[in-house]
């Protein structure tokens, strides 16, 4: 019986493992893939959430002037506005998807199979 002791840690040694199997390289796809996809999005819907921003305190400051000619800008601001608010809805769609992709990605990858980035790699 063999009473050796491990000290490392279960991570460590797991990133070991996978390392010796030639899959901590697949895994690291995914992961800069995920975090490529999130970063994009988020910033997309941080732009149009800034952009959105802008257009409520212009909305406002029509109201407060009380001008005809501003109270009428206000309906094509605000026209605008949801536009923004329907582009917001898309981008966490998309990222929604792609995401969903990329968990059945990394799935795949754990479970042996080859990862669609390898597949795609080799076609060519």
């Amino acid at each position: 019986m063999n009473n050796t002791t491990v000290t490392a840690s279960p991570k460590q040694d797991k990133r070991r493992i996978k390392n010796d199997r030639g899959e901590a390289k697949k895994e690291e796809e995914c992961d800069a893939e995920a975090w490529n996809t999130l970063s994009k999005s988020f910033k997309q819907v941080q732009s149009v959430l800034d952009h959105n921003s802008d257009l409520i305190k212009q909305v406002n400051a029509n109201h407060k002037s009380k001008i005809p000619d501003n109270l009428v800008k206000n309906v094509s601001l605000i026209r605008e506005i949801n536009g923004n608010i329907s582009k917001v809805m898309s981008i966490y769609s998309d990222l929604s998807f792609n995401v969903s992709n990329i968990v059945a990605e990394r799935r795949s990858v754990k479970n042996g199979g080859e990862s669609n980035l390898e597949s795609a790699s080799n076609v060519s």
